[in-house]
């Protein structure tokens, strides 16, 4: 682990759970704003966590229960000095389920920023959100929900027909119940050519005793660029104080990390920036929330697609922006008070790909020209985070090298769909 010198402590812990870039953007915004190490609680470690300058790894070992992962958090809290707070967070839809079942375990010892147990539930179903975005006049794509629960049922749709043209996309309601199912060919989104397609994906699924909600939606045309990322904070008094928005360059194409953006650019994006602030307020949203979005480029319209209840893989594109992440949940949480919206509008090259490999993927010659400008004066790598040592930066080089070699064997030029 890279040497680093002492620095000021800020008052206040912070715990991440979960391992990887999930947890690695979340202490670096911290080691930036504060220039604290955060504590990484996990039970396989990611040597990205353990080389960090900007936290400490505590692992529990691969076949850790969700009781043993308790009983570590309430230990740390035990060798805290009495009355000092702590933030707990987490980046991933399993850890804030953990999160909220433990709560009653949990809330003694740390803060926790985020929505209760029903509005969680409601807002990590994909179909729940679209209802409610169709209540506040925010668009979605066209989507047919098949309900496993009851699959063979009379009047049960998992056999009819879709009501549009192929292709289509098809993807689970709720990720965190759909992460526990094991099958062969399982997908992260399916990209679904067929009525064959559909029905094999069907049977796939009810093989394999999936029971939750699925969703077929009509395929929104478009590469990669049409898409769309939100990060925001909304706080425990009920006001939202930061949005940024970006536009995705490039997103991973590996069948289980398919449609997580990997190159972004951030920009000003008013009307996407208000409907989310609105349906935030709509929902009494509290803690950070990532949208995801695709713009039709036959109408223009900006379709809605997902609330992910946590602040997303990729959050470092709002740090890099100079708005630091972790300000707002410790003004909220830690300090007791709100602060002053702030809507991110300055421009910045994030991406943890090279950016010679993003630039094969814009075929807007625009587009390209202005990624292009921002490489050279904007361009922000979480693994090339200045404060950290030379083992981040070599992982920074070897991961973009694996990165080229995945699109060359799964996505080797760019389509029309993205897939």
């Amino acid at each position: 682990m890279p040497e680093s010198a002492p620095a000021p402590d800020p008052g206040f812990d912070v715990v991440v759970l979960g391992a990887g870039l999930n947890s690695l953007n979340l202490t670096i915004a911290f080691h930036q704003e504060y220039g604290m190490r955060s504590t990484v609680v996990c039970r396989v470690p990611v040597e990205m966590n353990e080389r960090t300058v900007t936290a400490d790894t505590v692992v529990l070992g691969k076949g850790a229960s969700d009781e043993a992962m308790r009983d570590a958090l309430v230990d740390l809290a035990a060798k805290r000095p009495e009355g000092r707070p702590a933030l707990l967070l987490c980046n991933a839809d399993s850890l804030i389920d953990f999160i909220d079942r433990f709560r009653e375990d949990l809330e003694p010892h740390y803060l926790l920023g985020q929505v209760p147990r029903a509005t969680l539930e409601r807002l990590a179903d994909k179909a729940e959100f679209a209802e409610i975005c169709q209540g506040l006049g925010i668009a979605t794509p066209p989507t047919v929900i098949v309900d496993f629960s009851r699959a063979g049922e009379p009047d049960w749709n998992g056999d009819d027909e879709l009501p549009w043209s192929f292709p289509c996309v098809g993807k689970a309601a709720n990720t965190a119940e759909y992460s526990h199912l094991s099958f062969e060919g399982k997908k992260k989104v399916y990209f679904l050519e067929s009525a064959e397609d559909v029905r094999d994906t069907v049977r796939r699924l009810r093989e394999a005793g999936f029971t939750g909600r699925f969703l077929f939606q009509e395929l929104i045309p478009g590469d990669d660029t049409v898409c769309r990322s939100i990060t925001a904070y909304r706080s425990s008094r009920g006001k939202v104080t930061l949005l940024c928005a970006a536009q995705v360059l490039l997103g991973e194409h590996t069948p289980d990390a398919l449609g997580r953006p990997a190159a972004m650019v951030t920009g000003s994006f008013p009307s996407l920036t208000d409907a989310a602030a609105r349906f935030l307020d709509a929902v009494d949203y509290v803690g950070f929330a990532n949208f995801d979005v695709k713009v039709d480029p036959r109408t223009g319209e900006e379709c809605f697609f997902e609330l992910n209840p946590r602040i997303g893989r990729n959050n470092y594109y709002v740090t890099a922006t100079g708005e630091s992440v972790a300000r707002h949940v410790v003004e909220d949480l830690v300090l007791g008070h709100d602060i002053e919206q702030v809507v991110v509008t300055e421009p910045v090259l994030y991406s943890i790909l090279p950016v010679r490999l993003v630039l094969r993927y814009i075929r807007d010659a625009a587009l390209r020209d202005r990624v292009r400008r921002l490489a050279r004066t904007k361009l922000a790598n979480p693994f090339r985070y200045r404060p950290e040592g030379v083992w981040m930066k070599a992982y920074a080089t070897v991961s973009g090298l694996n990165f080229v070699r995945k699109y060359r064997a799964v996505y080797p030029r760019p389509t029309d769909t993205g897939f």
